[in-house]
């Protein structure tokens, strides 16, 4: 600024009152670059400090008197290393470390902290963590976490996740994100009206644990291999059994999920143990709803004894945000704030999203409801996280990822996988012959019509940032073929059908792809659905237009969770039907990939799409997994649920076909038994899983699968297990899945590896894991292969 000030008092316009005229031309040109130079000086100014955080913990560069710091010191082990600064800190100054906006220790050199950022499919601007400016405008949106879930492809997990921690490190390095990031969220996509069953990997706790270790496998592994050290923490949301938001008057912060022990093992909590155990996550975060009567962020079975105890979590345990004083004044779980920050630490939280602890935990522990070893436990979780993070080794352009800048960020090859990850999730539901994939050459024109059909922010869901770029459905369709437009609908709610236009030029065109679906301001965050029906008239919209078509019709849905779309799937003139979800920010290149061949659909729903009779009859409130015959309760998902869909679970057409052969596969497994064990002497028909009798007990399943399409193309190979009756198991249940990819007329062997307790184990009613003895049944495709389980 004393530069900018110094130029201003030198500048002849500034200090004379008159001036001679042959001067003023020169004057005028001076002036002229001056304020040039002056705005551009600013901007610099602007730039650098939106690059340049004010302070780094243990930066000994600026700040020599951190260097005497234990804490800081690079050389000792992590807990070494926290330990020295616990014991540095005051209780109040301990306090500040237990939420999220973390305080600032000016006389250890400490700056504030903010840990919540969000990177549910890209980095987000959601949470005050993160921001973007002229420095990162944006940064590379990946299609809504169901769409990636359909592709069933757990090596994209990963490479998404490995993109967006780098982009995340990036803006870290020039002081505009965090390092903490609130993603994934793993919870069971339970019933279809749950407005962020969006943001899951779906209905199937397989493929939501897959999903779950793989993108945080992306986000946390660093590139040196350093197994102690995070690139950036992901946290698994939301603890537990939480898939309500607001439903008919019932909302998450006032709802008692009541949940079977063996619904809870078997169903919501897979994807967590999987995020802990094979994900290594740093941390998990609690939901806002009780699970059979106590508030999960106050449970210390579900906290401290199942996510530390049992699973052994490196790292720390967070609220979702606010959810302590919701538990104090919504839920009414405890007579004092000071009884629900007691409870809440006690039970295993470590850091409050809010700033209910920061408030209240003092006087907790003045009155003896917590001692101060709790809070320096809780402390110390949450500063180790950031210890492996490298948030106390200074600054971080000396660090593995200091090097990375805005150039690193929105990169082509970044965006490019955006797409690919768009076109592998993309679903084929329905493809009558000769329909797609369309041809570029024959198609002379090409009729867009729908409320979807031109969006941009529709496409990249909730927990979104701002994108590198759009493509739209019709910019991606129109850089294919000629196109004309209309939209068909005001909006996605569709109060009155504009149906003149759009079946005008739907009459006259080659083609005809309609665009219709959902968004945030059907399904979303706090918003759940009463119905599974398309909004509005689009039902009118739909059926109109493919009336008046001159060619095929392509019904593209755009939604999160799954619609009753009989009506078009029974529809003779509706020719082919895409889903696909929220695509991201390169949507409308993926969709017209896939409509025109130059992608061969290889999608999966992940979830079943019921029709609407379903939810007229089923309570969002019901938690219950299995059929109740008795009641009429026809049960939920593809493992229980036994009723008529619209599309099952593991749905999706290719351009090819696939044939499978089974190669090898056992008939007969047995199970070893300790001499006296009483399943030698009584009939049993389930075995208590134990260590002892698991060992080394498993099998290899090969299946040789060949593409007898015409086209190459991939396909994922689902291996399912129908177990015996036993302890209301599953009708069937998914064991493993690979994604492979095959040129036309090619083959290749698929092996499974299955782990007897793990994989053909079904959970007994008071939630204990039992291998199932009996009669079992591989399927794969149409294959199905018998396999007896004994002692």
């Amino acid at each position: 600024m004393a530069a900018i000030q110094l130029a201003m008092a030198s500048s002849p316009f500034l200090r004379s009152t008159t001036t001679p005229p042959k001067t003023l031309l020169s004057l005028f040109t001076f002036s002229f670059f001056f304020f040039f130079f002056f705005l551009l000086s600013l901007s610099f100014c602007a730039t650098t400090s939106a690059q340049s955080p004010t302070a780094f913990a243990c930066d000994a560069g600026t700040n020599p008197s951190v260097s005497g710091f234990a804490f800081c010191d690079s050389s000792l082990g992590f807990e070494a290393r926290v330990e020295d600064l616990v014991k540095r800190l005051t209780l109040q100054e301990k306090i500040g470390f237990l939420i999220n906006n973390a305080r600032n220790v000016t006389r250890l050199g400490i700056p504030k902290y903010e840990w919540w950022s969000e990177a549910l499919h890209g980095v987000s601007y959601v949470g005050p963590g993160t921001k973007f400016s002229n420095v990162v405008p944006g940064a590379t949106s990946f299609p809504q976490v169901i769409l990636t879930a359909a592709s069933f492809n757990a090596s994209l997990f990963e490479a998404i996740g490995k993109v967006v921690s780098t982009e995340a490190r990036a803006m870290y390095n020039v002081g505009l994100a965090g390092l903490t990031y609130w993603s994934p969220n793993v919870n069971i996509f339970r019933d279809p009206r749950w407005g962020r069953g969006q943001e899951t990997p779906g209905e199937d706790p397989l493929l939501s644990s897959k999903y779950a270790a793989g993108y945080v496998r992306g986000l946390q592994q660093r590139d040196d291999g350093d197994p102690d050290r995070l690139k950036v923490a992901a946290c698994c949301k939301h603890y537990t059994a939480y898939d309500l938001d607001n439903w008919k008057g019932t909302d998450r912060y006032h709802f008692n999920a009541v949940v079977t022990p063996q619904d809870l093992e078997d169903t919501f909590q897979p994807p967590f143990k999987s995020c802990v155990i094979d994900g290594n996550v740093a941390s998990v975060m609690c939901s806002y709803n009780q699970v059979n009567g106590k508030p999960t962020c106050a449970d210390p079975d579900l906290l401290a004894g199942v996510i530390r105890g049992q699973w052994k979590l490196n790292g720390y345990i967070v609220s979702d945000c606010d959810s302590v004083d919701v538990l104090y004044n919504s839920q009414h779980y405890t007579k004092s704030p000071e009884e629900a920050a007691a409870k809440t630490i006690l039970a295993g939280l470590d850091l409050d999203c809010g700033d209910f602890l920061g408030k209240h935990t003092e006087a907790a522990v003045k009155g003896g409801l917590v001692n101060e070893a709790a809070i320096d436990k809780a402390v110390f979780n949450n500063l180790l996280t950031l210890m492996r993070l490298g948030f106390f080794d200074g600054n971080p352009s000396k660090q593995l990822y200091g090097k990375l800048g805005p150039k690193d960020v929105c990169t082509q090859e970044h965006q490019e996988l955006a797409r690919e990850a768009a076109r592998q999730g993309i679903v084929l539901l329905k493809n009558s012959p000769k329909s797609l994939p369309l041809s570029s050459s024959a198609i002379k024109s090409l009729a867009v019509i729908g409320p979807n059909a031109n969006v941009t922010k529709t496409m990249i869901g909730n927990y979104e940032g701002t994108p590198c770029k759009y493509t739209t459905p019709l910019q991606g369709l129109s850089a294919v073929v000629s196109t004309s437009y209309q939209p068909g609908c005001a909006n996605v709610a569709c109060a009155s059908a504009q149906l003149d236009e759009a079946k005008k030029i739907a009459a006259s065109a080659d083609a005809t792809v309609l665009v219709v679906g959902s968004d945030q301001s059907i399904e979303a965050e706090s918003r759940d659905r009463v119905d599974l029906n398309l909004p509005g008239q689009q039902p009118l919209l739909i059926t109109e237009v493919a009336k008046a078509s001159k060619g095929p019709v392509i019904l593209v849905i755009m939604t999160g969770g799954g619609m009753d779309i009989t009506f078009a799937k029974n529809d003779d003139k509706i020719t082919s039907i895409l889903w696909v979800g929220f695509p991201g920010e390169a949507g409308g290149a993926a969709i017209a990939d896939v409509i025109f061949g130059s992608f061969n659909p290889s999608g999966r729903l992940p979830m079943t799409w019921y029709p609407q009779s379903y939810v007229e009859k089923v309570p969002m409130t019901d938690m219950r997994m299995r059929p109740s015959p008795s009641n009429g309760y026809p049960g939920r998902t593809y493992r229980f649920y036994t009723g008529e869909t619209v599309y099952s679970f593991g749905d999706g057409l290719s351009y090819s076909d696939f044939k499978h052969h089974l190669v090898k596969a056992p008939k007969l497994v047995s199970i070893p038994l300790e001499e006296g064990h009483i399943c030698h002497s009584s009939k049993c028909h389930s075995l208590e899983v134990v260590q002892e009798s698991c060992q080394n007990l498993g099998f290899d399943v090969h299946l040789r699968v060949k593409n007898v399409g015409q086209r190459s193309g991939s396909h994922t190979v689902f291996l399912y297990s129908t177990p015996p009756s036993v302890h209301n198991s599953p009708q069937k249940h998914l064991l493993g899945f690979e994604k492979v990819s095959l040129g036309r007329g090619r083959e290749m062997v698929v092996r499974f590896k299955v782990d007897v307790c793990k994989d053909l184990s079904v959970t007994d009613e008071v939630g204990s894991r039992k291998v199932a003895l009996g009669l079992h049944i591989l399927h794969v495709g149409t294959l199905k292969h018998s396999l007896n389980v004994r002692v």
